[in-house]
């Protein structure tokens, strides 16, 4: 059973966003990027409440910004899915999950050493240049409990 609901335009979305988020990072990277959108979908907390499809993840709003830099910024997220990424998309709408990035609701490559916290959320650790973070203990349990 897939880890949430979605639809083939669901997936050429995620295989969009992980290209343009994490294309740079290979596979590794870009399933990544994919398992944060599929726990924002999950978690309904903290920042991430009422989303209930992967478009309202991919399109979420937070202080007057997309949440996702490449939505806000258009480039390669504006161009067509490729099939290798669809391919991505449909093992992490599925069931890809790992750690860094396992339980992590923000990542961003800060150019720099990644900083203890994000968001005040600890860091879960690090690939390549994406920093992960996944929230607090006791502050949105729901991540920790699928």
């Amino acid at each position: 059973m897939a880890r949430v609901k979605y639809t083939e335009s669901d997936v050429a979305l995620v295989a969009r966003m992980m290209r343009a988020e994490a294309e740079g990072e290979g596979r590794l990277g870009m399933l990544m990027v994919g398992n944060v959108i599929v726990n924002r979908l999950k978690a309904n907390c903290l920042d991430f409440k009422d989303l209930r499809t992967i478009s309202h993840v991919i399109f979420h709003v937070q202080g007057g910004n997309y949440s996702f830099e490449a939505v806000q910024k258009g480039n390669v997220f504006y161009n067509p899915a490729r099939a290798v990424e669809k391919k991505l998309a449909k093992q992490t709408l599925e069931f890809w999950r790992e750690h860094p990035s396992k339980y992590a609701l923000w990542y961003f490559n800060p150019y720099a050493p990644c900083p203890p916290t994000w968001y005040d959320q600890p860091f879960a650790g690090q690939f390549k240049q994406h920093c992960y973070y996944e929230p607090q203990a006791n502050t949105c349990d729901s991540v920790y409990a699928w």
